[in-house]
């Protein structure tokens, strides 16, 4: 199915264009665009790939923000790592998100056969099998660079997904980002909507697009392994499993920086899950995830508090924030 999809929500986040966004407030986002438009569509990957893996060297040095963030993740769940190995991940995984950022406008500019013929898919048959027998499916999506593309590829093949949005802070951006997510079909809930649209969308046919990996600081989360520590981590996936009779199928979205290729690869589903235990359910979340990132760690978004919730009450990010400002 190739044709354009008219997946309207009253339910979902359906943010639209405002002469607002042309005021001068939003004048730098603007020439922004025109800048990176052309860039993008010009610049070869390959150069694109020198410029991020520049600017990332640079960048690595300076530990504060989300920069420190990423070191502190790498180091929490890397300890065994070098500091010249844990800053060799930090430089791979800042290079991809350089290179993904610059490419990320194509995904617009160019054309649906472009985008399709650009993207490498792997397992599609593991989600096919289900969808083509009218099962319901709940995609589990890690937090890549290239985490909507996958959303996006899946909808242009007429398998429109229903994902949770973040308001970005940008209004102008936030419009911008939300069309191209739904620009072949798709929804988008917030999550101060509660569950249930997403919940009915799954059951109407939509892929669930679930991110497993945020640590929203709910009490009902689990202290549950992630590589060498321990992570807050949600076991609502087994109860939106039951719910709505869906299988869970692992999917990473990633990017290869050097070529400018997206790189889909779909996981056969989760066996035997849930298991009726939460504890059990999220370690097997977190064991998936690390299987995902295995030998490809750069498509991670280490820059995130992953590890913001800890068991003991201490927030590691805000600690080191306060030991460089003394």
């Amino acid at each position: 199915m190739t044709k354009q999809r008219h997946d309207y929500d009253a339910h979902a986040y359906n943010p639209e264009f405002s002469r607002a966004y042309l005021a001068p407030k939003y004048w730098g986002t603007w020439l922004m665009l025109l800048i990176a438009m052309p860039f993008s569509l010009l610049v070869p990957a390959r150069a694109k790939h020198r410029f991020a893996h520049w600017v990332a060297r640079k960048l690595v040095k300076k530990k504060k923000g989300t920069i420190l963030n990423a070191w502190l993740n790498l180091e929490a769940c890397f300890p065994e790592k070098s500091a010249q190995a844990r800053e060799a991940v930090l430089i791979d995984t800042l290079t991809t998100a350089g290179a993904f950022l610059l490419s990320f406008p194509l995904i617009t500019l160019r054309s649906r056969q472009w985008f399709q013929d650009h993207c490498d898919v792997i397992g599609m048959e593991h989600i096919t099998r289900h969808t083509d027998n009218d099962e319901a499916v709940i995609l589990f999506v890690p937090h890549t660079w290239a985490i909507d593309a996958a959303a996006i590829l899946f909808a242009s093949q007429g398998l429109p997904v229903a994902a949770f949005s973040k308001r970005q802070k940008n209004q102008l951006l936030d419009w911008l980002m939300h069309r191209q997510r739904v620009q072949y079909g798709g929804n988008c809930y917030e999550r101060e909507a509660g569950i249930k649209p997403f919940i009915r969308a799954v059951k109407r046919g939509f892929l669930g697009y679930y991110l497993p990996d945020e640590d929203m600081r709910d009490e009902s989360s689990e202290f549950v392994p992630f590589f060498a520590t321990t992570k807050a981590t949600l076991p609502s996936l087994g109860k939106l499993s039951k719910v709505t009779r869906s299988h869970i199928i692992p999917v990473l979205s990633g990017f290869d920086a050097k070529s400018g290729r997206f790189m889909i690869e779909v996981h056969p589903a989760f066996n035997d899950f849930p298991t009726g235990n939460s504890s059990t359910d999220a370690r097997m979340m977190n064991q998936q995830i690390e299987t995902m990132l295995d030998g490809q760690l750069d498509q991670y978004m280490w820059i995130l508090q992953l590890l913001r919730t800890r068991e003991d009450g201490r927030n590691i990010y805000q600690e080191a924030k306060r030991k460089r400002a003394s």
